[in-house]
């Protein structure tokens, strides 16, 4: 069974940052799409970003010049740096995995193909 455990969320000042950990066992394999969502005040998920197995990613508009995803192979961690936070990303931050048939690995293809969610990390940054 596929467990995610995320950590490293928590309050910082807008420009601040923080790293974001998403420990992943359970799953063997290779082909496996993973990333980051949040869900804000509006309830509203959006895509953060995502990680391909073949090494590729994808960062959602809003966060591409700020946040960047990477993965430690060695110790199956999916990591988000995120700098120069504003009040907007504040929210519950959740890591996902899935495997993404016939299409890129993206924000906008993992969703619909996640097998399994973590509990999610609370990130809020004030102003």
């Amino acid at each position: 069974q596929v467990q995610l455990v995320e950590s490293g969320g928590g309050s910082v000042q807008a420009g601040g940052s923080l790293r974001l950990s998403c420990a992943a066992s359970g799953y063997a394999g290779s082909g496996y799409c993973m990333g980051w969502f949040r869900q804000g005040s509006n309830n509203e998920r959006e895509g953060v970003a995502t990680w391909d197995s073949d090494g590729s990613s994808s960062l959602g508009e809003s966060v591409k010049d700020r946040f960047s995803i990477s993965k430690d192979h060695a110790k199956n961690i999916l990591y988000l740096q995120m700098n120069s936070l504003k009040p907007e990303d504040t929210g519950m931050y959740y890591c996902a995995l899935g495997v993404v048939f016939g299409r890129r690995c993206t924000i906008h293809t993992l969703p619909d193909s996640v097998e399994s969610w973590g509990q999610g990390t609370q990130v809020t940054v004030s102003s």
